[in-house]
């Protein structure tokens, strides 16, 4: 049986900050297949790493609750995740894990396809993109046309292959409890791929990659290594 990729969710949230260099930087050392990440634009249109629309508290922080789209990169960088962690652009965690795993680009901003484009078209299948927003997908496709996208979901969707056809997506990221058997044979059947997310029990990977699902997105890569590594064909 085939061993799914081993996506680190957002880095290593358990141990660094989540979406933080550090975060990826420890994913990278654990010899991940692939790191999920989060992507919002500033008001001055650079893509940046992070996953609420707005930051969160910081005591030190002159900018802290503030909405990222309303903030440009240099006021952005008076915030810190940690102390001395700032909050990375996507262009710096490309930088980081270039040549060593897939980034998979989650797209939270809307109107971000020409920055998030711009900057990953040249990369191909190192930086696939994914989006709830499946114009989003459809729109970086449209602009990127190397770069391979995806469709999140929550759902079990009565027509799963149409909608990934409707964004041209190569990938489904469905939540890891609306997986069955049959959708993975109907994806695969369509010539694209299922990646589970956020799947941090090892006895649900196990069950998954019996299902024949292509990727993992995990809070523990360590874990979920260590639980699917008997299973590399």
């Amino acid at each position: 049986m085939p061993r799914p990729e081993i996506i680190a969710h957002r880095g290593t949230p358990r141990v660094h900050p989540e979406n933080s260099l550090p975060g990826f930087a420890r994913a990278l050392e654990l010899g991940v297949d692939g790191i999920e990440l989060d992507v919002h634009l500033t008001r001055d249109g650079v893509p940046v790493v992070h996953h609420d629309p707005d930051l969160g508290p910081g005591a030190e922080s002159p900018v802290a609750g503030r909405r990222i789209v309303d903030l440009t990169l240099d006021e952005l960088r008076t915030h810190a995740l940690a102390p001395g962690v700032p909050v990375p652009t996507l262009a710096e965690v490309c930088a980081l894990a270039d040549g060593r795993a897939v980034l998979y680009v989650e797209v939270k901003a809307r109107d971000a396809e020409d920055a998030v484009a711009a900057l990953l078209a040249a990369r191909g299948d190192r930086t696939p993109v994914h989006s709830f927003d499946h114009r989003v997908s459809r729109g970086v496709r449209d602009r990127a046309p190397a770069t391979p996208v995806g469709v999140l979901s929550v759902s079990y969707l009565v027509d799963t292959i149409g909608a990934m056809r409707a964004a041209d997506a190569r990938d489904l990221w469905q939540h890891w409890s609306m997986i069955d058997a049959p959708l993975v044979e109907s994806v695969h059947a369509a010539g694209g791929r299922v990646i589970a997310w956020t799947v941090n029990d090892p006895a649900h990977a196990v069950a998954l990659a019996r299902m024949g699902v292509d990727g993992v997105c995990t809070d523990l890569p360590d874990q979920m290594a260590a639980a699917l590594a008997p299973r590399i064909s």
